[in-house]
């Protein structure tokens, strides 16, 4: 595993890293040992990045990451988490939005007992574009205090934003002081949106993490998950594009996808999921091995429909 220094956090993280959204059931169910073996074997394949947070299964996701990362020495591993978004007791896809100092600090707090440890390397005001954007100059102001205030108390490292909208983004890397950013969606076989942002973002040393190499799903042969906004239409696009790999090149559509979003020279680092141990290690096998750009154009030439098309999360 190569490592890469993310911006100006001064942590070293693997070139791969493991998104914690899996473990809390947000794309399909999940075995609770199995999901810890999939911790285990990330570890053991040399990732030392891990990101969850408290909306991910309604706390789920935060409770088995704290469980596989028991009697784990602090040393061997950077954590992540968010605040901000919750998911309300009617369910994903039901969001509750909190951006205020009281509520940070006692998320953190709710946070760090799930997940068994004191500190953490980098927080995420979590979503602050959702609900048609109501919460956002709040999380810009208040929420963002917040996070600079436990940022000096020595309560966590960096100070990071997790969230989708490219216009968001730009306006958060030029006007504001932050350390990192997690981006999703916008590096991978279907958008490219990030390259317009990483000029900006190297320039003010911000570290990017590239999350959702395969799309939330739409870029793997399972599918989608039934909450994401894609119409049938567009799902079918994503479906011919999974057929032709299998069928013309003879592996799955997940190899290509994790390939292309991991291996960019300017991005230190691509946030998977998975809640399956054997997966976590063919993912890693599939990041070292060697992008075949001519089949990446011909399936970008099938999904041409929806390339750089923008969802409602």
């Amino acid at each position: 595993m190569e490592y890469r220094l993310l911006g100006k956090t001064g942590l070293n993280v693997s070139r791969l890293s493991m998104g914690a959204s899996a473990l809390g059931g947000v794309f399909h169910e999940v075995e609770e040992q199995e999901a810890i073996r999939a911790v285990h074997a990330a570890l053991d394949c040399g990732i030392n990045f891990f990101d969850v947070a408290p909306a991910y299964g309604a706390t789920c996701a935060e409770t088995v990451l704290g469980k596989a990362l028991r009697g784990i020495p602090r040393s061997r591993y950077y954590l992540s988490t968010k605040v901000g978004k919750y998911t309300s007791p009617e369910g994903y896809g039901k969001d509750l939005l909190d951006y205020s100092r009281t509520r940070i600090r006692d998320s953190l707090e709710e946070s760090s007992a799930r997940l068994g440890v004191e500190y953490f390397d980098i927080i995420h005001l979590h979503d602050i574009e959702y609900l048609n954007r109501e919460q956002t100059e709040r999380a810009l102001d208040e929420g963002l205090e917040a996070l600079n205030e436990l940022k000096r108390e020595g309560r966590i490292g960096g100070v990071s934003f997790g969230i989708y909208p490219l216009d968001l983004w730009r306006r958060i890397l030029l006007s504001y002081e932050v350390d990192a950013g997690l981006v999703h969606n916008h590096f991978c076989l279907n958008d490219t949106g990030l390259l317009d942002l990483l000029s900006i973002a190297e320039s003010k040393s911000v570290g990017i993490i590239n999350g959702s190499p395969f799309a939330s799903g739409l870029l793997t042969e399972r599918g989608p998950a039934a909450w994401h906004p894609a119409s049938a239409e567009d799902r079918a696009v994503f479906r011919r594009a999974a057929e032709f790999c299998q069928r013309e090149w003879g592996f799955p559509i997940t190899k290509l996808a994790l390939q292309y979003s991991s291996q960019h020279p300017s991005i230190p680092t691509t946030l998977f999921s998975s809640s399956n141990a054997e997966s976590i290690r063919r993912n890693v096998l599939w990041h070292e091995e060697p992008l075949d750009f001519a089949v990446v154009f011909k399936v970008q030439d099938i999904l041409r429909p929806v390339i750089n098309k923008q969802w409602a999360y």
